[in-house]
């Protein structure tokens, strides 16, 4: 049985505020994927752009050049296509158009059938208040943890 393979972007959900999410997959090659399996892939400062064909592609993804590779081998920062249902790139490509959102790169994993998939996030960046906010919150959340902890035993 292969490991679960489960690539996060941590930073997201505290930048920005998730409104609409969707599971891509993505077009790779050989060496790619097995870069991918070995864990030797971030998407932490990566982010979707859309081209003049109205195709998306995942912009600054770093998967590590495979270490048994030979000449055939891939470019470590190289633009990747993303593949979705032709109504939901446009619905993305409107809203990203009209209403100034972001497209974001949240998880990169592979399913049950061995196929690399991207799930990428609609989202609004946050401001500096709305951070602290969630500061807050986390904080909150801890202490209460804690005094249930010590209120139980």
């Amino acid at each position: 049985m292969q490991k679960k393979i489960n690539i996060l972007n941590k930073k997201a959900k505290f930048q920005y505020e998730i409104l609409d999410k969707y599971t891509a997959g993505i077009v790779l090659t050989g060496t790619e994927i097995k870069s991918i399996r070995d864990s030797k892939a971030s998407i932490a400062e990566s982010f979707c752009e859309f081209n003049e064909q109205s195709e998306l592609f995942v912009i600054n993804m770093t998967i590590q050049e495979y270490v048994y590779g030979n000449y055939y081998n891939h470019a470590p920062k190289a633009e990747r296509k993303l593949l979705l249902n032709r109504k939901e790139l446009k619905k993305l490509e409107k809203e990203v158009a009209n209403s100034g959102l972001t497209i974001i790169p949240l998880r990169l994993f592979i399913n049950e059938r061995g196929f690399a998939k991207l799930d990428i996030v609609l989202a609004k960046g946050k401001k500096l208040y709305d951070k602290r906010e969630t500061i807050k919150d986390r904080d909150n959340k801890r202490d209460l943890a804690r005094i249930k902890k010590d209120f139980n035993n």
